[in-house]
């Protein structure tokens, strides 16, 4: 189902869902009053209707940034970057998913009197419409209602359930609705879902519309997280939980004597709904150009995945056009030598490549990269090219990645920190490579400033960038075209770039408002990991197969589905009722994931996030004193060296080496504050009681 917006009467341009790809008429004649009757009597006032709510829904594509909320703009739109690991950015934008600037609040309520008044008065016109349009109508509206609690109550915890329209004006009562209990805001999500999902119809009725799978798998991934809320909130120190000030009620966490019960009630709802699209849903994995025992063809297929609009694995895509409705994805995340006018904003991190399979380790599992048992011991390991470092990487890490030499529109990705031309065996170049030493840099090293040099970098792309003379007379920039360049923010950051969202035509010139690229909000991979997370969550807390399934060989199956489309091994053992196979589900998880702005919610929902939760932080067991200090935290690029001696490459994992980040996250942060002056102005609405 493709998202097309119908909203705009003067832009036939694309938002949301939908089997086809035409506009919808929006030539009408314009009115000073669009009365409820021109609206919701015939099928055309339904469709703008629909459009106008679809297009404040808070979906999280190319044009939302974490740092900014829901914008609806895209400014320097990058993924991964808020303090997941996933990838850095040099901008501001680049911090913990710890607020937004935008707090999703005003158009909240906006859109749920929308939704409320077609709840509320669209049974006046139930004999214009036939029975299964008008049940669908009605669902869309529960669906829309239940979306926009959940972007809230994944922010705020409990908020006020506003499920009538309030009349204006009014006395002062009835105009407020105080927050209700964070358990109360997931019960009342659930049950929209599920009247969501009885009402619609099983496939889009046209373009701009969800279903009942859509229902279904929102239903999913919200009653995931409120499972997690309830179970994970206790394992925060002094328990995640508080009073509203101004009312008594319970508006984060859950009561001590109830969030056992609720957990598995809601990991019960999350699996029931998880297994009915497995079992009877239109879905599979993309496999178009899969082929077993082939990593090429495995990385291109998980390439394509991502911009066929036609594959069987989406479940909901916010679709593009140009030139009427476009985005700018390409032009703030290209490789340098594609800038137009930003570039390099998604550079994923040494710390998520050693998610992946395809590496050799140290015994601590972080990349080895030197033929010692840790980075300061032995010398470093030789490569004849700069890309044979990551030759065997497992293939949806290639695909969703940019390597030095890989090819990317025709162009190959020269990608070198510097070049080094003292003697061989070369020992590694710090002697340090803890969180605390982090800011010694390349630029700091005496190799780099004694004299004679022995290692050559540059600080940006123009002048500084002075060849070096190798031995055999040739001549060889001191950094790669693309960098990294130790003061310049817009190169290689980490080493690496993001693949994933990116226009691979050669054809095509990334610039602002070009890009037309769709974006999948959901699709059927997060499904099976949803089915695999509840149902382990659920074997852990005791809880019985919802449906007859069973559920631990369900959940195996979907995460060996997945690793066999992705070119990783598969499980060697099925699944079981405890930690362990909770972590495994939970990294897959996070390989599967990224970049589609879902971890930040996932490290949030398994409160792992502050420093004393954080061995979890990966989906598996780390030291997290490798990247972590008390509340700070930081992340690791792969920095790729040419030595002039022997003509080879070696590769140094070293914290970023430009545009210097570090992360803060405590346990407060699990709850976004309540704006303010909604707080200020109001005699019902708490602020959070850890504020």
């Amino acid at each position: 189902m493709t998202l097309k917006n119908i909203i705009n009467a003067f832009l036939c341009g694309t938002l949301l869902v939908g089997t086809a790809t035409s506009c919808i008429d929006m030539d009408i004649a314009p009115k000073n009053l669009v009365t409820s009757d021109a609206l919701l009597s015939n099928e055309s006032g339904m469709d703008i209707y629909m459009a106008r709510m679809y297009s404040l829904m808070p979906f999280e594509d190319f044009k939302y940034q974490s740092q900014w909320g829901l914008n609806y703009n895209g400014w320097i739109n990058a993924t991964g970057i808020e303090g997941t690991g996933e990838a850095l950015n040099r901008d501001g934008i680049c911090k913990a998913f710890t607020g937004e600037d935008n707090p999703f609040w005003d158009n909240a309520f906006t859109l749920l009197r929308d939704a409320n008044f077609l709840i509320e008065n669209l049974p006046q016109y139930r004999g214009n419409y036939a029975e299964i349009a008008y049940n669908h109508y009605l669902g869309e509206a529960y669906y829309v209602r239940a979306t926009v609690f959940y972007a809230m109550a994944r922010r705020f915890g409990g908020i006020p359930l506003v499920t009538r329209v309030i009349q204006y004006p009014a006395a002062e009562a009835d105009l407020e609705v105080p927050r209700s209990s964070e358990e109360e805001t997931w019960d009342q999500i659930l049950a929209d879902y599920d009247m969501a999902a009885e009402l619609m119809m099983p496939q889009s009725p046209k373009s701009g519309y969800s279903n009942r799978w859509v229902a279904l798998a929102y239903k999913s991934e919200a009653m995931l997280y409120a499972g997690c809320v309830a179970k994970y909130n206790e394992t925060v120190s002094g328990r995640l939980t508080g009073l509203g000030a101004k009312t008594g009620v319970r508006v984060i966490g859950f009561d001590e004597g109830s969030w056992q019960a609720a957990s598995k009630r809601y990991f019960t709802e999350a699996y029931k709904a998880a297994s009915e699209i497995i079992q009877h849903g239109p879905y599979s994995l993309y496999k178009k150009k899969w082929e077993a025992g082939n990593p090429d063809a495995m990385t291109q297929n998980m390439i394509d995945m991502f911009s066929d609009l036609t594959s069987p694995e989406n479940i909901q895509v916010k679709e593009y056009l140009y030139p009427t409705s476009t985005h700018a994805y390409d032009a703030y995340n290209a490789p340098y030598i594609f800038r137009s006018p930003l570039c390099s904003g998604t550079c994923p991190t040494a710390d998520f490549v050693e998610l992946f399979e395809g590496f050799d380790r140290y015994p601590d599992g972080t990349l080895k990269v030197t033929t010692g048992d840790s980075p300061t011991q032995g010398e470093y390991i030789m490569y004849d090219n700069a890309g044979d470092f990551y030759k065997n990487a497992e293939p949806r890490l290639r695909a969703y990645s940019i390597f030095p030499d890989d090819m990317f529109k025709n162009r190959k990705i020269e990608i070198r920190t510097g070049i080094y031309t003292g003697s061989v065996p070369v020992k590694p170049l710090f002697s340090d490579y803890s969180y605390n030493a982090r800011n010694t840099k390349y630029q700091h090293l005496d190799a780099y400033t004694s004299t004679p040099q022995r290692l050559y970098l540059a600080s940006t792309t123009g002048n500084d960038n002075k060849p070096v003379v190798l031995p055999d007379g040739s001549e060889m920039r001191a950094a790669g075209e693309n960098g990294p360049f130790f003061s310049n923010g817009e190169g290689c950051l980490t080493g690496i770039y993001g693949r994933k969202w990116l226009n691979p035509d050669p054809a095509f010139t990334a610039r602002e408002g070009n890009s037309a690229q769709p974006f999948i909000l959901f699709r059927y991979g997060e499904v099976l990991l949803n089915a695999a997370e509840a149902a382990v969550e659920l074997s852990l807390a005791g809880g019985t197969s919802p449906d007859g399934t069973d559920m631990l060989q369900t959940a195996t199956k979907a995460i060996n589905d997945i690793r066999e489309r992705a070119g990783a091994s598969l499980l060697k053992s099925s699944l079981t009722a405890s930690d362990d196979s909770r972590d495994i589900v939970r990294k897959e998880r996070r390989k599967e994931m990224a970049f589609e702005n879902k971890t930040k919610w996932d490290l949030r929902r398994w409160r792992v996030n502050h420093y004393e939760g954080r061995d979890g932080f990966w989906g598996e067991k780390r030291d997290k004193n490798l990247y972590s200090n008390n509340q700070q935290y930081a992340f690791r690029g792969v920095y790729p060296f040419y030595c002039a001696e022997n003509g080879k490459y070696f590769f140094d994992v070293r914290f970023q080496l430009v545009a210097d980040k570090t992360f803060n996250y405590s346990a407060i942060d699990y709850y976004f504050e309540i704006p303010g002056g909604e707080v200020a102005k109001s005699m019902y609405i708490d602020q959070q009681p850890n504020r």
